[in-house]
């Protein structure tokens, strides 16, 4: 292309794809003309190029989705990688190194201070009154999460081609492992 025809297609930039706006960006500065873009923020994915630093790992998706809402509300700018891939197969986790949450330079000690913040031992839920956290009978920890899903059972299942979700309900305490069943599921899991 001669330099005017880049000169046009970069006054439709709109119409490109975000591999052509690339492309032109590039044979616009090896060419060393004086032509600016005006990309459109809607539509096009311009965070490539951006400097992330991956602070946190996790396994599974909802866990990944829970931090990356912390800091969203908490008005930090965060990305996902490789949740699309767990999303389908969550058993290429391992494979991929987890979903990594990641931040801007500038925003790693905030971030970090933000998911670091202690569990609370009880809250005031709308409608409903104060919540009381259930504790780990072993270790009295507030790290405990309430698991439907068989693991084991899944995971080797999964390995031969035929994935069983096996259900066993009950609590497991993030901190020594220890496992349980309640005699009450927690809110919203009767059933």
């Amino acid at each position: 292309m001669t330099d005017e025809e880049l000169r046009r297609l970069a006054e439709e930039v709109e119409s490109l794809s975000p591999d052509a706006i690339q492309v032109l960006e590039r044979e616009i500065a090896r060419r060393g003309l004086d032509i600016s873009l005006v990309v459109p923020a809607i539509g096009i994915d311009r965070i490539e190029g951006l400097e992330l630093i991956t602070i946190r790992r996790f396994r599974d998706l909802p866990e990944a989705v829970l931090a990356k809402g912390m800091l969203h509300s908490a008005g930090i700018e965060c990305f996902l990688e490789d949740d699309n891939i767990v999303r389908m197969d969550w058993f290429y986790s391992n494979a991929v190194g987890g979903i990594k949450l990641q931040v801007s330079p500038e925003d790693v000690a905030s971030a970090i201070e933000i998911l670091q913040q202690p569990i609370p031992e009880n809250f005031e839920v709308d409608g409903l009154g104060e919540y009381q956290q259930p504790r780990c009978p072993e270790c009295n920890s507030l790290d405990i999460v309430f698991e439907e899903l068989n693991e084991g059972v899944a995971y080797g299942s999964a390995y031969l081609g035929l994935p069983l979700p096996v259900h066993e309900k009950g609590w497991k305490c993030k901190t020594c492992g220890h496992r349980w069943e309640d005699a009450k599921a927690p809110a919203g899991e009767e059933g």
